[in-house]
């Protein structure tokens, strides 16, 4: 059997599907930018080959995989249109990446911490009612390494993941434990931006993290609930802190498409604090407890 000739298409194969892939991600990044805004068309075919130095053919299957996650969609003799963001799969990994590296909004940031004060602290809430002693024991070697990685970006990064990631294990949850791994590459952003934020010191974080980790050890899901609760609120000052400090360090420039920036949607403000994006300080939120009967 000649092999050599399904050998040689193999790479070539590979190349051509590389080739989609990034022009899908180059575009990718600019849509969610905001550059096209939803609502509005990418430039022509042949304006795209030439910005993009590639073939109509490789342009016209990046553009197939970008309309198969929901960004675009074509309209014949038309053009090529963005989609409402609402219309959006922000839990694709490809899409989460996209916004991560087109540099993540406020809009991108509340609404990212929206979903993790809604289930993380339930979840350790869970985990202090059902989590084994040798999860337990992991939670604490990551509060450890925390501790014992200041200073080393990666490391410090990989154990404060880990720390959050195990308490979604856990609670034993096959949902929750999936939704770590749903998010992972928008937790490490976010982890990224938290601890270089200003708003509070590293050691405060830790303290935080620390103490989460004992009320789980303790069996005290309402502790754990309102302590987690609080790791998040203080972690979302930290990230908008960093946020702010980047921007007012980054000049803007034209974007590929010459287009207007994508409007940021304010976040919404809480009760007793002035409207605005990006509040240095935010206003602590009274969330509900787990059920009474619940307590160990």
């Amino acid at each position: 059997m000649d092999t050599s000739s399904s050998s040689m298409r193999a790479p070539s194969m590979r190349a051509r599907s590389n080739l989609h892939q990034r022009i899908a991600r180059d575009l990718g990044e600019r849509i969610a930018a905001g550059d096209p805004v939803p609502g509005k068309f990418l430039p022509t075919e042949a304006d795209l080959c030439a910005r993009l130095a590639v073939s109509r053919s490789a342009l016209r299957e990046g553009v197939r995989l970008l309309a198969g996650k929901g960004l675009i969609t074509s309209k014949r003799k038309v053009g090529t249109v963005v989609r409402p963001r609402t219309e959006w799969n922000m839990f694709d990994p490809d899409i989460l990446a996209w916004h991560l590296a087109a540099a993540p909004t406020d809009s991108f940031v509340t609404d990212l911490f929206e979903v993790r004060r809604i289930i993380e602290p339930w979840a350790a809430a869970l985990a202090a009612q059902r989590a084994d002693a040798p999860t337990i024991a992991r939670i604490g070697v990551a509060c450890e390494d925390m501790v014992r990685f200041q200073g080393k970006a990666e490391e410090l990064l990989e154990a404060d993941l880990r720390f959050h990631e195990t308490i979604l294990e856990a609670t034993g949850n096959a949902f929750l434990i999936s939704f770590g791994a749903l998010i992972e590459s928008a937790l490490h952003a976010s982890f990224q931006l938290s601890w270089s934020g200003s708003a509070h010191t590293p050691e405060y974080s830790l303290r935080r993290h620390r103490r989460v980790w004992e009320t789980i050890r303790e069996r005290k899901p309402q502790d754990a609930f309102a302590l987690m609760s609080e790791l998040l609120r203080s972690a979302i000052e930290d990230v908008h802190d960093a946020l702010l400090t980047r921007r007012l360090a980054v000049t803007e420039g034209n974007g590929l498409f010459a287009g207007p920036a994508a409007p940021e949607r304010p976040s919404a403000p809480q009760s007793g604090e002035p409207a605005g994006p990006a509040p240095r300080r935010r206003a602590r939120r009274n969330h509900p407890h787990p059920n009474q009967e619940e307590r160990q």
